[in-house]
């Protein structure tokens, strides 16, 4: 028998350990701890006890979501998610997902998103993969700019101090525009920042333009030592935004110029990421892996689909299926103008973790009903369907938790 409950303050560090044991981690230890700790809400921390025995765990974070059009919708991060492996397969999970998916939905949340470590577990909630990133390793040596390429302004190192005050405010403006991009909550910015021990060097750059500041990257040095190369080491590229390509260009040769350095890295950069392209030898930097990035999942359909723009110029009825929240499924008349329940017959068909494929725009309609996901009654709808749910933009996330 599997009893969920909300966690309090006192059980939330072994919340954090039983998760750490999921991925094969130890207890984290008292300094670490205390900087994690600031991201456990109240309300937000679930435990799964097993005969009166903490067996899995799951929580959320609060950062509001952009979607599709820029209006910003209110957004769970669900993370930290564990099954003690002596209780695996036996319910702790589904029986989590359910309670948590409840809270959401009595809290006014439309939209949750994860990251999945495995891809088939999330699916089963309502989950689908909605934002995909590409994974670059760039050989410095080789990675020279190609002539049209001038990158202008200049790039200036942050002092520790100045890194929570600074990134905040410069990512407020550049990062948090595209579909999928989460607003950033200030605990959030201490977990990327504060490191503590020695062992983690986090170091930020910021470059500054005609108008001034305009871009920044977040980088860490890590030991990458070769027989050829016994002082090696890698830059890991955390996180890069910027208002232009110019700015990106001009902090990536940063990056690439620096010194005693054999290997740049940086993983779930979003599809467009320009960096190949101002290369003379565009195979200096290679897309190693393309992967799922953040998983979506709509928790309130009609406030969600009502909540993005839509394009094209005809209307679409689309039928929603939801085994978890029940109070998802029906019909729902899509038109340019808005989105709102309907009785019409359905000519698009999908589950809730389908629409969380659909819903920033990341894959067309037509295509997933190539593949069979899509459900689709009446086919001549699907060039209206592409081009209502399309958006001109390659949505991202870009932040971890």
């Amino acid at each position: 028998m599997i009893d969920v409950k909300t966690l309090q303050a006192d059980d939330f560090r072994a919340a954090h350990t039983l998760f750490r044991a999921a991925l094969h981690q130890p207890p984290a230890p008292d300094a670490r701890w205390e900087l994690a700790s600031v991201s456990f809400l109240p309300g937000r921390v679930f435990g799964a006890y097993s005969e009166g025995r903490l067996a899995g765990t799951t929580m959320s974070m609060p950062l509001p979501m952009t979607v599709p059009g820029g209006a910003v919708l209110p957004s769970a991060a669900v993370t930290r998610v564990g099954v003690r492996a002596d209780h695996t397969r036996r319910g702790a999970l589904t029986a989590l997902m359910h309670e948590q998916l409840a809270a959401f939905a009595a809290a006014g949340e439309p939209l949750a998103s994860l990251r999945a470590s495995e891809y088939p577990i999330y699916g089963r909630y309502g989950y689908g993969v909605a934002t995909r990133g590409r994974w670059l390793q760039i050989d410095p040596r080789r990675a020279a700019f190609h002539p049209g390429v001038s990158p202008a302004g200049e790039v200036r190192l942050l002092d520790r101090a100045d890194m929570l005050t600074v990134l905040p405010r410069l990512y407020r403006r550049l990062g948090a525009g595209r579909p999928g991009a989460l607003h950033r909550a200030h605990w959030w910015w201490r977990l990327a920042i504060e490191r503590p021990g020695d062992d983690e060097v986090v170091a930020a750059a910021v470059h500054a333009g005609p108008d001034g500041d305009d871009g920044f990257a977040i980088y860490r040095p890590v030991k990458n030592t070769t027989p050829d190369d016994p002082w090696g080491t890698k830059l890991e590229v955390d996180d890069l935004h910027a208002a232009s390509i110019e700015a990106a260009a001009a902090l990536w040769r940063f990056l690439l110029r620096v010194d005693m350095i054999n290997e740049v890295s940086a993983w779930l950069r979003p599809l467009d990421e320009p960096l190949p392209l101002l290369l003379a030898d565009p195979r200096a930097a290679r897309t190693t892996e393309v992967s799922d990035e953040a998983w979506l999942r709509l928790v309130d359909v009609p406030r969600a689909l009502s909540g993005r723009s839509w394009a094209g110029s005809d209307a679409v009825v689309l039928a929603v299926r939801d085994g978890q929240l029940p109070a998802n499924t029906g019909h729902y008349l899509i038109t340019p103008d808005g989105a709102s329940r309907t009785d019409a017959p359905a000519q698009l068909e999908c589950s809730a973790a389908v629409l969380g494929r659909l819903y920033l725009g990341d894959v067309a309609p037509s295509t997933l009903a190539a593949t069979g996901w899509l459900g689709v009654p009446d086919r001549a709808v699907l060039p209206a369907a592409d081009a209502l749910f399309a958006t001109g933009v390659v949505p991202w996330c870009g932040t971890f938790f």
